[in-house]
């Protein structure tokens, strides 16, 4: 899950948040990771309760739920599959000494992590997804201490614009909705638990350690990025790009300028790290929905041991096929995208804790309940504003 969460998210919106607006942002980072917090953790804790996964149920909530999650799902799927694939093939493109056509890349490493997945499956993504937020974690940390020994890039009588202004405000939704991760990453996370338990036994105690330790380590690392864009770019006299690629290509020649041209290997290496490992994760977990959906509106018979090799190959396909023929409109395909994660969290985030709360579910502590009606709160309210902004817009 925290290799999944860790990459548009923390290596583009995360350090784009702290180079526009320094470290103003780093709060409500923080705080929307708290308050998503126990949204994401029932997913874990339903499956390791009734040993089911999320998607069965949304489905026994109802059809409308049921649904619109694979609605939302195939899009996400899709679109994603494509954004963090074209995302990690020109960061390799950048970093490579001579001159390789993107799409080729794409391919090559569309073609590497569906090595590793088909012919290693659950086995190999668990290993591979340790040993990437293992050397995540101790390559952007080293930077950050790097870039903090320096000093901040900023003169001392800067003062940058605010987040805090309405046309700030699709850039904060765009953040929020992909912040840890989007919401249907619960419904991943379930179905990777499951595929964890037919390995061999978890208790409910290292279960909800295991997310915890993952959950807020992508909290940690959001933090860390946000640092890295407020200490190298925050004040900086050049454009800040919005496009991903662009961003992150930004970052990695700034970084060397601020710093040393030696870091640009460094700092390279990061954000290839980033997207490489949400990359391999993307692909898994967004087949196994479309997989356990398939099962259960009885499109495909549960057991088949080749039915998700097949769903993997087909998001492949898509994904590829979305970027060979509308690269250009992946931009705004991904900010749509983005925006849809963060307007519908509040509905799914209200299922996964009515799935929790209610008859036969066990009960939940009353700190966890109070989280979850303020996140619900905060979620809805935000959302409610954001759409009455963009109704004045198109009106």
């Amino acid at each position: 899950m925290a290799t999944a969460a860790i990459g548009g998210s923390h290596l583009v919106a995360s350090t784009q948040a702290g180079a526009l607006f320094g470290w103003q942002l780093i709060w409500l980072i923080l705080l929307i990771n708290i308050l998503k917090y126990p949204f994401f953790r029932f997913g874990v804790q339903y499956t390791l309760q009734h040993n089911e996964s999320l998607l069965q149920g949304y489905q026994r909530k109802g059809k409308v739920y049921f649904y619109s999650f694979i609605g939302l799902n195939i899009i996400a799927a899709v679109v994603n599959t494509a954004g963090v694939l074209l995302l990690t093939a020109s960061l390799l493109h950048y970093a490579l000494p001579w001159p390789v056509a993107v799409p080729l890349l794409c391919m090559l490493i569309l073609s590497c992590c569906l090595a590793i997945l088909l012919f290693g499956h659950y086995k190999a993504l668990d290993k591979v997804a340790k040993l990437i937020m293992l050397l995540l974690m101790i390559s952007t940390l080293a930077a950050v201490i790097i870039a903090a020994s320096n000093g901040a890039n900023a003169p001392a009588d800067f003062i940058g614009p605010s987040p805090w202004q309405l046309v700030s405000l699709g850039f904060l939704v765009a953040l929020m909705g992909w912040m840890p991760a989007p919401i249907e990453i619960s419904a991943i996370s379930s179905l990777w638990l499951k595929a964890k338990l037919r390995q061999h036994s978890i208790s409910r105690q290292q279960g909800l350690f295991d997310f915890n330790l993952g959950y807020w380590l992508t909290a940690g690392l959001a933090l860390v990025f946000v640092s890295l864009g407020a200490l190298v770019q925050y004040g900086s006299e050049q454009q800040i790009a919005m496009a991903g690629a662009a961003f992150a290509q930004q970052l990695i020649g700034m970084y060397a300028s601020t710093i040393g041209e030696w870091t640009r290997p460094l700092v390279a290496f990061i954000a290839f790290l980033c997207m490489f490992g949400t990359t391999i994760t993307v692909l898994d977990g967004y087949a196994r929905t479309l997989n356990e959906s398939a099962i259960l509106l009885g499109f495909q018979q549960p057991g088949n041991r080749y039915s998700l090799n097949i769903w993997l190959m087909l998001q492949a396909s898509c994904g590829m096929a979305l970027i060979l023929f509308f690269s250009a409109a992946l931009g705004p395909l991904l900010t749509f995208a983005m925006t849809l994660a963060f307007l519908t969290t509040p509905v799914f985030a209200w299922l996964n804790y009515s799935l929790m709360s209610g008859k036969g579910a066990g009960g939940l502590a009353w700190p966890l309940k109070l989280l979850s009606w303020a996140g619900l709160l905060y979620l809805s309210g935000f959302a409610l504003l954001y759409l009455s902004w963009l109704g004045g817009l198109l009106s």
